[in-house]
């Protein structure tokens, strides 16, 4: 039997899977996440009539004679080009702008894709909504002080968003301050008035809050007792007794109760704070972080509160200042808030949720994992858009997005299908005309055996 016949049928069998991959292609144009695959194609072992001889005394070489037995498919490769990101508005929906998969278990398997059409399901779980696979990453946890963070060195677990859930009430620790004390303004004597102090002096507001969440006006009033020097008291709404400002220092023991309600702020010629002062006591501050603690009691509680006033830092332009403008009250921030309801959230490019809560606090709620791979070509398909580990695949890195080579998460978008329908459509020529040729080649050879046939004739 004649070698073309056999050539002419691989050739159609290989050119028919290559024609299956591209339908293939085709029909996923639309399939979010989707990557498309090529057919690469080799020869056959080739059949020797000759082998090469080496060159002689007198003749040179000749070079082996063979004849090919066909073709073979060599490889299948699935090409993970980046696909165009689409807009959806959409928050669960997250798109991936480089490399990396997103990582979903069924509880005893974890896959992987780039098809990032999410959603919440009943109980808040980040979720596949087509077959309910849930969303792997990592929940925030309170740190040491205080704050929610992510541990992404941690196993990776389900996600889970807490619609509609409470942030507790939190007590108020500090009061930063970045005020300006007109240095134009006049001496006010020491028998002055409350009154006179604050028509004279410059007045700073800002709420605080208790352990309830409850808010209180903070008011601190500075005014000037020297050149170069101010004197400040502060005043708490529903509060019992006095309130008190304590500078740290050795003076006041741990339990001698502090006295003194107003404090010292010295500056230096050019404007800057040098130094913060018990007006009752010696202690005082002149290096590093110049702070001072307000006591209070809040009516009804006999608890002790206690507010750190963050004043400035020694010799630095930061904080309070003296200069001759117009004098500035401003109590920049302060760390406590009332209960409040989680309202909204969003998602980051590093994949971290946020939740936006009705008091204006914002906290870290989860982050979306990231996995990538040395050899991505080698994960196995399982269907509807997954890709599993193999032996050639490499071991899943697994970590936070837009880090160590990870691709950024891009929420609110949906990454498309990276099948090109020009190159597809050529590719399916290209291939027909392949398989046609493999047709003539069995056509003609059969042809030659009928013409072979007829000798006998």
């Amino acid at each position: 039997m004649m070698r073309s016949l056999f050539a002419g049928v691989s050739g159609l069998k290989n050119h028919q899977t290559r024609m299956d991959v591209i339908g293939n292609n085709i029909s996923n144009v639309n399939t979010y996440g989707f990557k498309a695959s090529r057919v690469t194609f080799q020869d056959m072992l080739s059949q020797t009539i000759s082998g090469a001889a080496r060159p002689q005394e007198n003749v040179g070489g000749v070079n082996p004679r063979q004849v090919g037995l066909g073709m073979t498919i060599a490889s299948i490769d699935r090409l993970f080009t980046q696909g165009s990101l689409q807009t959806t508005g959409n928050q669960t929906d997250l798109a991936i702008s480089g490399d990396g998969f997103f990582m979903v278990s069924d509880g005893d398997r974890t896959l992987y894709t780039r098809a990032g059409n999410f959603a919440l399901d009943r109980d808040g779980v980040l979720v596949n909504p087509a077959n309910g696979l849930k969303v792997q990453g990592w929940m925030a946890t309170r740190n040491e002080n205080g704050e929610m963070a992510v541990n992404t060195s941690g196993t990776p677990e389900d996600i889970v968003v807490p619609i509609y859930s409470k942030v507790e009430a939190r007590e108020t620790s500090f009061v930063r301050y970045q005020s300006n004390l007109d240095a134009r303004m006049p001496v006010v004597p020491p028998n002055a008035t409350a009154r006179m102090r604050a028509s004279a002096g410059v007045t700073t507001n800002i709420d605080v809050y208790d352990n309830q969440g409850d808010p209180h006006r903070l008011t601190l009033t500075f005014w000037k007792t020297s050149p170069n020097q101010w004197t400040a008291s502060a005043a708490i709404t529903n509060t019992e007794g006095a309130v008190t400002i304590d500078v740290p220092g050795g003076a006041n023991q741990p339990n001698q109760a502090n006295t003194s309600t107003r404090i010292n702020l010295r500056f230096s010629p050019e404007g800057r704070l040098i130094s913060v002062a018990d007006d009752a006591s010696p202690d005082e501050l002149n290096q590093g972080n110049l702070i001072a603690n307000m006591n209070f009691r809040i009516a009804g509680d006999p608890n002790v509160r206690s507010v750190r006033l963050e004043l400035g830092k020694a010799g630095i332009l930061e904080g309070v200042t003296q200069f001759s403008s117009q004098s500035t009250t401003r109590a920049v921030e302060q760390d406590g808030y009332g209960m409040g309801y989680m309202e909204s959230y969003n998602i980051d490019d590093s994949g971290v949720i946020t939740g936006v809560y009705s008091n204006g606090v914002r906290q870290t709620l989860a982050q979306v994992g990231m996995a990538v791979f040395t050899n991505p070509m080698g994960l196995t398909a399982s269907g509807e858009n997954f890709f599993e580990s193999s032996n050639n695949s490499g071991e899943a890195n697994i970590g936070s997005a837009n880090s160590a080579g990870r691709g950024k998460v891009v929420a609110g978008t949906l990454e498309m299908s990276n099948v090109d329908l020009s190159d597809q459509f050529t590719d399916m020529i290209i291939t027909q005309r392949g398989f046609q040729a493999n047709s003539r080649t069995i056509t003609t050879s059969d042809q030659m055996l009928q013409e072979l046939i007829n000798l006998k004739r």
